[in-house]
């Protein structure tokens, strides 16, 4: 039986520009322990190569990663574009509005969250160039209560921070990043296929247009339209799109 999602790929599929983007964590990767052992689930990145190459397909990855370590695990080339910083980060190591008043107020705070994860077994700060996360994942759930708790008092409460909630996780920014700013400035006209699954990606979301879609993986309150279990199902959706999008026929509309 055909679904509404099916209707809305088949559509996007005859759109003349298309840009693709996936989130990274929890949608072409593994959520992990330890974030750096964040692999893509197997064949994900060919079926990504497939579509970047077909005429008007673009593909992007759009993460809160730092880019050079989105590059490392994802192990993509050129072929696919990559976004870091949560919408930060074009160009690796560049940020727009970042200077040494805002790496003082960084290096502070990150040691802030240093000494509070420090007696909480499990939690531990995640670095970035232009933020931290803090992550109580791996914590019991007492010591990462306490650990949030903490981060809100003493961090969030901050001037001149940017924060952003994820699942069992806040990131504190120095400069202002959204994955939706993003999209709109990879755009350039095309319609958008947006895939995420955390609370970083409502954002994008949120910026999609009418002939757009947004696929939200797993449980959870969604601006997406669309909804998919898991990111097996991720793959599963790309290769439908790759098939649909190699049997429509530009020159047959034209």
């Amino acid at each position: 039986m055909v679904s509404p999602l099916d209707d809305a790929l088949a559509l996007l599929a005859e759109q003349p520009q298309v840009l693709i983007c996936c989130d990274y964590d929890g949608t072409l990767a593994p959520i992990v322990a330890n974030p750096a052992d964040a692999v893509p689930f197997p064949d994900v990145v060919d079926v990504l190569y497939d579509l970047a190459v077909m005429p008007g397909l673009r593909v992007a990855l759009v993460s809160g990663r730092a880019m050079r370590d989105l590059r490392s695990l994802s192990g993509v080339d050129e072929r696919v574009t990559l976004v870091g910083s949560h919408g930060a980060e074009f160009v690796e190591g560049q940020f727009l509005g970042f200077g040494p008043v805002q790496q003082r107020l960084l290096d502070e705070l990150a040691g802030r969250a240093e000494s509070i994860v420090g007696d909480a077994p499990g939690a531990m700060v995640e670095y970035k160039p232009t933020s931290f996360a803090v992550h109580v994942r791996n914590a019991d759930p007492a010591d990462a209560d306490r650990v949030m708790a903490q981060v809100a008092e003493e961090i969030l409460s901050v001037d001149g921070i940017f924060i952003t909630h994820g699942k069992k996780v806040v990131e504190v920014a120095v400069i202002h990043a959204d994955k939706g700013e993003a999209i709109s400035e990879l755009r350039d006209g095309a319609a958008v296929l947006f895939v995420g699954d955390d609370v970083t990606d409502e954002r994008g979301f949120a910026a999609l247009r009418a002939r757009d879609v947004g696929i939200k993986v797993g449980l959870g309150d969604s601006a997406a339209q669309y909804r998919v279990p898991d990111p097996a199902a991720v793959k599963a959706l790309l290769e439908q799109f790759a098939r649909l999008r190699g049997s429509w026929a530009p020159e047959a509309r034209s």
